[in-house]
């Protein structure tokens, strides 16, 4: 009998606990609004859609951007010449970058005359030179160029006329053309310091043979 009631009064006991967590639990207050009423809620501006990098960029950058000047020099033949003006240039200017191009470089003047319709039309015509006292002449035998009669490369323009007029004069059909070769250039882009009177020229002596030339900035 008195283990029957302390049974029950324990019972008794964990009902009342339980009931009282459940009910004394107070509601969490709302949070307060982001804004007062009938105030715009504040959008920082890169939070704005389709809003341009350039207009997300702190003032002090956009007017940075904005006065900066470039300049590019060049072209330089090699990458070790680029490479030795942006050593030079970097630890003088804000920024510097190098870009490469394609330059068209003649290698000569070629006088010849078309080639022949065969291998023995080319040696006939080689022939009818020689009984003409020209000298210095070549059958070209395999390539592009087969079976034309190449009468010299010079460097000069000038020269190269003289002799293709030499040759057209004896009754030849003599050509004149110019070897071009293509090859890789390199440029120096760099951000004009803001001190007054800078002079990449004097920081680059003996490079007279560069251009200057202005750019837009990067």
């Amino acid at each position: 009998m008195l283990y029957r009631l302390f049974f029950l009064l324990l019972v008794a006991f964990n009902i009342g606990v339980g009931a009282w967590l459940l009910f004394s639990r107070t509601p969490a207050a709302p949070l307060p609004p982001a804004s007062d009423p009938g105030v715009p809620e504040l959008k920082l501006l890169s939070e704005r859609p389709g809003m341009p990098a350039a207009q997300n960029a702190a003032p002090e950058s956009r007017a940075e951007m904005a006065t900066d000047r470039c300049q590019s020099i060049g072209p330089f033949p090699t990458q070790a010449d680029m490479r030795a003006a942006m050593q030079t240039l970097t630890p003088r200017v804000p920024r510097i970058q190098y870009r490469e191009e394609q330059a068209h470089q003649s290698r000569g003047f070629w006088v010849y005359l078309p080639a022949l319709p065969t291998r023995d039309a080319a040696l006939a015509t080689a022939r009818s030179l020689s009984a003409k006292n020209v000298r210095d002449y070549y059958v070209v035998t395999a390539g592009d160029q087969q079976n034309t009669i190449s009468l010299g490369l010079f460097h000069d323009r000038g020269n190269a006329e003289r002799r293709r007029a030499e040759i057209a004069g004896l009754g030849f059909n003599a050509q004149l053309s110019e070897r071009v070769e293509t090859l890789p250039v390199y440029w120096v882009d760099f951000v004009l310091p803001q001190q007054v009177g800078f002079d990449w020229r004097a920081f680059l002596p003996g490079r007279s043979d560069l251009q200057a030339k202005t750019v837009d900035c990067f």
